[in-house]
């Protein structure tokens, strides 16, 4: 129950994304709906509402959004996140991920390993990032925070 059912990212204002940052963003999606953690906190005394979730993600007015609901629609919580902290390592992300695809074309396995490790790890902040941000808002297992993190990433495309 401690899961998203489904999720919808707002598009609206954003640059229309490349067939790599599209493709990129299905996979998010996929991946997380397959297998995630999300689960709200209780609140003034009051239990946690109960998942699954509907995840509206966007941004708005420079902010990260999470609108949630239950799987039947009943709105349960909406929480904003400032994009400050998610900027520099989103904007790292974006670096690496431009030299690994040029490295897939051009140079040894040995080198596109070193990449990609370096990817991942970029990855790997940009979801303790997530993490930190959601303390007390939402909890999410590391798997869900990259996936999360990869949406992030696209939101923040052009």
């Amino acid at each position: 129950m401690n899961r998203i059912c489904h999720i919808d990212i707002d598009q609206r204002g954003l640059v229309p994304p490349t067939p790599a940052i599209e493709q990129e963003r299905r996979v998010a999606i996929f991946d997380l709906l397959e297998d995630n953690h999300f689960a709200l906190p209780a609140r003034d005394g009051r239990a946690a509402p109960p998942g699954p979730y509907r995840l509206h993600l966007a941004i708005r007015e420079g902010r990260l959004v999470f609108d949630l609901s239950t799987e039947e629609g009943e709105k349960v919580g909406e929480f904003h996140l400032s994009l400050g902290p998610f900027r520099q390592v989103v904007k790292d992300y974006f670096q690496i991920c431009e030299s690994y695809f040029d490295a897939v074309k051009r140079l040894p396995p040995s080198q596109i390993e070193a990449i990609d490790m370096a990817r991942r790890g970029i990855h790997n902040e940009g979801a303790r990032v997530l993490q930190d941000r959601l303390d007390g808002k939402a909890e999410v297992d590391t798997a869900t925070a990259r996936r999360l993190f990869t949406l992030i990433c696209v939101l923040h495309w052009g």
